[in-house]
């Protein structure tokens, strides 16, 4: 299994309205997540920052990253542009973690 980590960015004032989205995810993104070999999804806010740290472990080649050509996804995203950094897109905007230490 393998795991990534990224971080991705909350507009200031959204994190109550982040997690409320959350708690909500649509039930056919949560079903592509999951049949894309994504487990153990958590994301965590600095609330210094307003910084997204996502992680998640994966089984096969996917992840949730590589899910951007989905209608769900592409829906999702549009959903959020209103409360996070995005690209022209709507795809928040995010960048990969090198991971620096593990351990079991």
């Amino acid at each position: 299994m393998r795991r990534e980590a990224f971080k991705m960015f909350l507009n200031p004032g959204q994190k109550e309205e982040y997690k409320r989205r959350h708690q909500n995810l649509f039930p056919e993104l949560r079903k592509l997540l999951h049949e894309s070999g994504v487990r153990n999804y958590s994301i965590y806010l600095d609330e210094d920052t307003d910084t997204l740290y996502a992680y998640q472990e994966l089984e096969g080649d996917g992840g949730s990253q590589d899910l951007g050509n989905t209608d769900v996804c592409k829906k999702w995203w549009a959903y959020m542009a209103d409360i996070m950094k995005c690209n022209p897109d709507n795809s928040p905007v995010s960048i990969p973690l090198p991971e620096m230490f593990h351990m079991d």
